[in-house]
């Protein structure tokens, strides 16, 4: 493989990165050529170049369009990751060159996008106007692969111990339970004392399957002698929860410093009863062997202080009543 090894360092080129990474996106030739502003016997000279320096196939072309083989899926993987720390690397060069602070990329979780990152970026913004900070919102099947390929630099959100691995460094900030919200004017927002029978007899929106707490949730209802209504939506983005509660009328569930923001804007209701679900901390995750360039680490101190200062908050917050009996009727 002496072949490879030479092409890696001496032949393969940036131009020819950002090919391989765009038609994996688009599976198609024209498409890409398109993308790249260029014509498609352009991009298949290039293909094929790349393709002849390591002597493999990357991708095969059919009537349907390109798909990549394996070998074609590894070096694309490569692709993105050396794409993305150049990216990285290119604004920490003009960030110096400008007087700005950086760039951070964060991966947040619906946990801790409204409050927990909104008020850590105030916060940076407070010190470093001009730094810049890219969100983007998933669960963790979305954004540790992100992370991997260097396309974000640290993740904020509940710390799942199932996506624990050797390549990620967790760091825990605080315990943050849950909490179900109606919308204002909600019938159930005016109820003392509502239980699960209550919110099993209205639409709920719940976590996807494979997410943790939808289970957990699943088995709270079940406790208590409910089961899951007919009526269910699915999502674990924030916007899709606080909109599907205001206009189906539905319960939501999230975390109890996110339902107290929304409670105080007016437009949402926390109800008063206990969520008893078993909850793993909310904290950050980073890649163990990259360096966190300055505007990162400056992000993360924002974040454990607006950490400790959500953990009062939730100390001196009165906690709903729990019912004696475990069964509702």
């Amino acid at each position: 493989m002496a072949h490879i090894d030479r092409a890696f360092r001496s032949n393969i080129k940036l131009r020819h990165l950002q090919l391989l990474v765009a038609l994996d996106e688009f599976r198609h030739l024209g498409r890409t050529a398109e993308f790249l502003s260029v014509s498609q016997p352009a991009v298949s000279k290039v293909l094929a170049e790349v393709e002849k320096m390591l002597g493999l196939t990357l991708f095969t072309r059919s009537t349907r369009g390109t798909e990549p083989t394996p070998a074609g899926e590894s070096l694309v993987r490569f692709a993105r990751a050396v794409l993305a720390q150049y990216d990285v690397t290119r604004d920490e060069i003009e960030a110096v060159a400008s007087g700005a602070a950086g760039r951070v990329r964060v991966g947040s979780m619906g946990a801790t996008l409204p409050v927990l990152l909104a008020q850590a970026v105030a916060r940076l913004k407070a010190q470093s106007p001009r730094a810049t900070v890219l969100v983007e919102e998933g669960d963790l099947t979305h954004l540790l692969p992100r992370l991997r390929l260097s396309e974000l630099d640290v993740i904020v959100g509940r710390l799942e111990p199932a996506y624990a691995a050797p390549d990620l460094v967790t760091e825990a900030l605080y315990e943050e339970p849950m909490v179900a919200i109606v919308a204002a004017g909600h019938a159930l927002a005016g109820k003392a004392r509502p239980g699960w029978a209550d919110v099993a007899c209205q639409p709920l929106v719940l976590p996807p399957p494979w997410a943790s707490l939808r289970v957990k949730i699943e088995q709270a209802l079940h406790r208590h002698g409910q089961t899951l209504p007919a009526d269910i939506m699915e999502s674990s983005s924030y916007l899709a929860v606080t909109t599907f509660v205001a206009q189906r009328q539905a319960v939501g569930f999230v975390a109890r410093a996110v339902g107290r923001q929304l409670q105080a804007e007016g437009r949402f209701h926390v109800l008063a009863m206990p969520v008893e679900v078993d909850l793993p901390p909310v904290g950050l995750i980073t890649l163990r062997d990259r360096r966190l360039p300055p505007a990162v680490s400056d992000l993360a101190a924002c974040l454990r202080e607006a950490a400790r200062d959500i953990e009062r908050a939730g100390a001196a917050a009165p906690r709903p009543r729990t019912r004696k009996t475990t069964r509702e009727t």
